[in-house]
């Protein structure tokens, strides 16, 4: 049916400028199998998202492109963990719509979620899925655009390596009961909800059929796994561990209070790998009871002793929210004492900023930008220097590193990860993507390296 545009001209006689509305058309040809792209910002849940759609969109005879310009279809898994996450979602559909502006572009995730309205009126945007609707994407994707949804009999590459990616992110759950007063998540996300074990088992031996050496279990609320099913993480991990062979097995963030007194008893299996990111949000009491979290600096030190007690060098990774509402100058003191006496491997640190929806937005005395900018690059500079102490407890040992890739195409230079989550680097003409092998750390550099055959670098 044809599209029809009337213009009345206004009291001057000036047509009006205006915007064509031409009917529907797939792909303005005739297209069965298409090329998709898929892009994400933030958590690891997103990355696991992507992988599940990825592999659907794979058995149903359509092409995966690790380039957004070549793509007949972009699926684009936003984030709004932060106001900033907002704005970067905001310049990636631009940026998407600017490269390739052909393509449809679909668009879901929390960002997508909290802000339907804005995302739909924004140039280039095809379609948005909230993140209530998002198990049923490929569908929604493959009836909306009129693609072809005949299942494929063989798939020459699993679609993780297809995208350029080697760990395979398991989604465990999805939502969150708790309400820290600086989350917005919990609301983009809504209540828990977790998967059958079963379904996680099944998930995880054909990725490891496929040649997926690494697995990392993720969720927006991992340690709240099982909640709605009588079960609880210690349990799906015992089961994977008794169920499945893959060889390296890693967890996402994990809330410090989720764990019973014998969780680090799962690790002496040594396929679980020796690292965990607990979020600890603040080394002050007084600004964790303001955020509403359910865990004390005594607890959370008394946990990462059972950690290290258990396991020697084990790899404790944190956040840190700078200038949370009324932080003082006696609380960030204690913030980074307990940060200092307890050690991290790594931190990610955050600059407070309102986050409207959240508790946290209508505290009062917020921190002035300075102050935030002052504390944020002091805890940087600690952060650094506890990256470099725990990294050398581990020069001249021997380690298995999952290889990932190399620097460029023509490189020798190979990067991968140990089991505690160190980069390591590698010049090589044996390795291949995936494999996994052993090598002695033998220096540290920070970003900039020089290496001859045989020496490996860790950073």
């Amino acid at each position: 049916m044809p599209g029809f545009l009337f213009l009345a001209p206004d009291q001057h006689g000036n047509l009006p400028i205006c915007r064509v509305l031409l009917p529907f058309s797939p792909f303005n040809k005739a297209i069965t199998k298409v090329k998709i792209n898929f892009q994400a910002l933030g958590c690891r849940l997103n990355e696991a998202e992507l992988e599940t759609w990825s592999s659907e969109f794979q058995r149903k005879g359509h092409q995966l492109t690790q380039d957004s310009g070549d793509a007949d279809l972009v699926v684009f898994n936003s984030c709004s963990v932060t106001a900033e996450a907002d704005r970067k979602s905001r310049k990636l559909i631009n940026r998407i719509h600017r490269v390739n502006p052909q393509c449809k572009l679909v668009v879901t995730g929390c960002y997508a979620s909290l802000q339907p309205q804005q995302v739909e009126q924004q140039l280039g945007v095809d379609l948005v899925i909230d993140n209530q609707r998002k198990d049923q994407l490929v569908k929604q994707v493959l009836d909306r655009f009129a693609m072809d949804d005949q299942p494929v009999q063989a798939i020459d590459q699993h679609s993780l390596f297809e995208r350029g990616r080697h760990r395979a992110f398991i989604k465990v759950q999805d939502g969150c009961r708790y309400r820290c007063t600086f989350c917005i998540v919990t609301v983009a996300r809504g209540e828990e909800r977790s998967r059958t074990t079963q379904e996680i088992i099944e998930e995880i031996r054909r990725h490891h059929q496929q040649g997926v050496q690494e697995i990392v279990i993720t969720g927006v609320h991992v340690g709240g796994y099982g909640s709605d099913r009588g079960s609880s993480l210690y349990q799906l991990l015992s089961e994977i561990l008794d169920k499945t062979s893959i060889p390296r097995i890693r967890l996402a963030s994990v809330e410090p209070w989720d764990l019973p007194d014998n969780f680090f008893q799962l690790f002496t299996d040594s396929r679980l790998m020796p690292h965990m990111h607990l979020p600890l949000q603040s080394g002050s009491d007084s600004v964790l009871r303001r955020m509403a979290r359910r865990c004390k600096t005594a607890e959370f030190s008394m946990l990462v002793d059972k950690a290290r007690s258990t396991i020697p060098l084990f790899n404790v990774t944190t956040d840190i929210i700078v200038g949370f509402p009324g932080e003082t100058d006696d609380e960030w003191r204690q913030t980074m004492q307990f940060v200092e006496q307890v050690g991290f491997g790594h931190m990610h640190i955050f600059t407070y900023s309102k986050r409207e929806g959240t508790k946290a937005a209508r505290l009062p005395d917020q921190v002035p930008r300075q102050v935030k900018h002052t504390r944020s690059r002091e805890l940087h500079q600690l952060a650094q220097q506890m990256k470099h102490r725990d990294m050398s407890q581990h020069l001249g040992k021997h380690y298995d590193v999952l290889w990932e890739k190399t620097e460029s195409p023509q490189s020798s230079l190979w990067s991968g990860y140990t089991p505690h989550y160190y980069r390591v680097q590698k010049h090589s003409h044996e390795i291949r993507s995936s494999q996994i092998s052993g090598v002695m750390l033998n220096s540290i550099e920070d970003n900039k390296s020089i290496f001859s055959e045989n020496i490996s670098s860790i950073c």
